[in-house]
């Protein structure tokens, strides 16, 4: 049976350094999911989730970010691109848990001050997501020249980024919905 139930795909913003260019494409996207019929969402920025240094992985869960990705039929990631890798907060974050990931779609969003939109953190970070249980799907958002994306206020000043959202956002809804059924019908023993 298909449920009705409105999707849940939070967006969570992978860095917390200064000065971060990757927050406007966060919210870029964040608008993106907002605008879809069915889908409810919200904007996790890794600098609120508090976690303490002292120990790693489960034993040091923030309660409210389990909460939020328990809950999530999907995620989005949008991740700079720092040295051909990912952020190691962001890591530090994503291993908080293990199990609220199981068998759920994950998209990430790439962003990278230079033409290759973030291509080499993707590479880099599917991996660890599977490893995680999620399930990539095979669309990715590359966001290329981050500095020069939007105008002082904010806005998109390169609409070909909305269609290739539109592409992105398409998967991940269609592997989320197939995911949730999945998870909710068929059981995995047999």
């Amino acid at each position: 049976m298909i449920t009705t139930r409105p999707l849940f795909i939070p967006v969570i913003l992978g860095t917390a350094r200064q000065g971060r260019e990757s927050e406007q494409v966060a919210r870029f996207v964040f608008d993106e999911v907002v605008k879809r019929e069915g889908v409810e969402t919200e904007l996790i920025d890794i600098r609120n989730v508090e976690l303490p240094t002292t120990d790693a992985g489960e034993a040091i869960k923030d309660a409210r970010f389990s909460a939020t990705v328990e809950r999530a039929d999907a995620l989005i990631i949008v991740t700079p691109e720092y040295n051909h890798g990912y952020p190691g907060l962001l890591k530090h974050v994503l291993d908080t848990n293990l199990k609220e990931y199981i068998h759920k779609a994950v998209g990430v969003c790439g962003v990278s001050a230079g033409g290759f939109g973030g291509t080499r953190v993707i590479q880099n970070l599917l991996p660890v997501l599977r490893e995680m249980g999620l399930v990539t799907i095979f669309w990715d958002g590359n966001f290329s020249n981050a500095g020069t994306l939007f105008d002082e206020s904010g806005n998109l000043l390169d609409n070909s980024h909305v269609q290739r959202m539109d592409k992105f956002l398409k998967e991940l809804i269609w592997m989320a919905k197939t995911l949730r059924y999945g998870r909710e019908n068929i059981n995995l023993e047999g």
